[in-house]
């Protein structure tokens, strides 16, 4: 079973083009993927539309791994692309689960990426098997390209294909559907996971997970794409179907802009810098601290330590120093030996804590391990009080959407009080953000079932995210 993880990962972050002629739609797809590479870091991948015939080139790996070399100009120039970057929460990290994922059917070709879990992917992979469908990979994202396959087959048109699968996925999808004509943009009726699309000066359409990857090529945001949208771009420029818009009421996951969410996008219109910010500031009228500095753990507490410190007038300053270099390919100190690999992460600045009561903002504490040992190196390096500030409510709940949170077992919140908790990982006080603040940082229509358990969808029994792995490994 895939261990929950000290810092939260989710599931991917998606990428497409449509130009309006031939050109370098794979280097287009490779800068965003860049931009996006904190949504995904086990692999990735491109596939290019040349007049209709379908390259790609995929694998385990970061951005820069995938496409060293010649990888990249290996792809024609074309008039479409599209692209994924991937840490799986369902399905391992194999490269028969890279995306994005091609299919070839009777009535064409068909390339998809997608961010998010579906909720009844077991009910549908279990369905599709009895009818004699052949999986080759363990992620729920083949499942989504087996129906929408299905349903092509029958409908007169690749969204019309899509529209009927989206009467029976649930939970969150945000896809990128390439097929031999048309990109098509699709977000789930919850609107779990962002989507977005804007365009470049000279014609070219982009849409991304986040904004920030419009911008890294040269794109200005048009807009999000709404819960329940599919948006077609073609040769005739874009057009909309809405017929599953206002099914449900939008569940946007909380923590894409508590953590995932890069601090410069923007996403269904709300900055996520100033979310993290005003997250800061809600904790500092919350857990007042008495404390002579503020400084926020690299890189996903700097914005709210920056809220707390305006709110409470206590000075914000460089307190731990992230080694920028620590890459996919880590290799963590053995048992044996008497290394600390968050010491090799991260530093404290001594000049900085010596003497000093400080607080130190983060966005999330999981297990606890990582927490304690953070806390012990600002006392190390002189820190005379350690107060922690979290900038989310305490994890109780798995996630079933697309992020990490998959174990109540190993959530320190669901067997501690906040006081055991701040014993446990040495603070000399905690403070969550709490629950009913969530509205004030990110607006209405939330996912907030990690913190309350309060599930927008139907839930399985005993449902499990590797499922298929340990499938797999049982059969003799």
């Amino acid at each position: 079973m895939k261990k929950t993880g000290e810092k939260l990962r989710e599931e991917c972050g998606v990428f497409g083009v449509m130009a309006p002629e031939a050109c370098d739609v794979s280097k287009i797809c490779y800068y965003g993927l860049y931009a996006l590479q904190h949504r995904g870091q086990e692999s990735c991948g491109i596939v290019v539309n040349d007049d209709g015939l379908f390259f790609s080139h995929k694998d385990l790996g970061l951005v820069s791994e995938v496409f060293s070399g010649d990888a990249l100009s290996r792809l024609p120039a074309g008039t479409m692309a599209v692209g994924h970057v991937r840490y799986g929460t369902t399905g391992g990290n194999t490269r028969s689960n890279c995306q994005p994922i091609e299919v070839n059917h009777q009535k064409g070709r068909m390339a998809i990426a997608h961010n998010g879990n579906l909720s009844n992917a077991a009910k549908l992979r279990d369905a599709l098997e009895l009818s004699g469908a052949i999986f080759h990979t363990t992620s729920d994202t083949e499942t989504i390209a087996y129906i929408i396959t299905k349903e092509r087959l029958q409908a007169s048109s690749i969204e019309e294909a899509v529209s009927r699968a989206m009467n029976v996925l649930e939970g969150a999808y945000s896809l990128i559907i390439m097929s031999p004509q048309k990109l098509i943009c699709v977000r789930d009726p919850y609107g779990f996971r962002p989507l977005c699309y804007g365009r470049t000066p000279e014609g070219v359409y982009v849409a991304a997970s986040e904004s920030c990857a419009l911008r890294a090529v040269g794109a200005e945001l048009i807009r999000d794409i709404e819960p329940g949208e599919i948006l077609v771009l073609g040769k005739n420029g874009e057009t909309s179907r809405r017929e599953h818009c206002g099914e449900k009421e939008k569940r946007l996951c909380a923590f894409e802009y508590i953590y995932f969410a890069r601090p410069d996008s923007v996403i269904d219109g709300i900055s996520v810098h100033a979310s993290r910010v005003e997250a800061g500031r809600i904790l500092a009228r919350e857990h007042p601290a008495e404390a002579d500095l503020v400084v926020g753990a690299p890189d996903s507490g700097l914005d709210a330590a920056l809220g707390f410190a305006r709110e409470s007038g206590i000075p914000y300053g460089i307190g731990l120093i992230k080694n920028k270099y620590i890459g996919r390919t880590f290799i963590a100190p053995g048992q044996g030996e008497r290394i600390d690999s968050v010491r090799i992460k991260l530093a404290a600045v001594e000049e900085s804590v010596k003497g000093k009561r400080v607080v130190l903002v983060d966005d999330s504490i999981v297990r606890g391990n990582t927490m304690g040992r953070v806390v012990g190196l600002l006392r190390s390096a002189g820190a005379s009080q350690v107060h922690v500030r979290i900038s989310s409510p305490p994890f109780l709940h798995p996630c079933y959407y697309g992020t990490d949170i998959d174990s109540e077992e190993n959530l320190i919140a669901c067997r501690h009080s906040v006081s055991q908790i701040a014993e446990i990982i040495g603070a000399d006080s905690l403070g969550y953000l709490p629950a009913e603040a969530l509205g004030l940082i990110g607006g209405e229509g939330l996912c907030s079932a990690c913190f309350d358990g309060r599930y927008p969808t139907k839930i399985q029994q005993g449902t499990k995210k590797n499922r298929y792995e340990r499938r797999l490994s049982e059969k003799p």
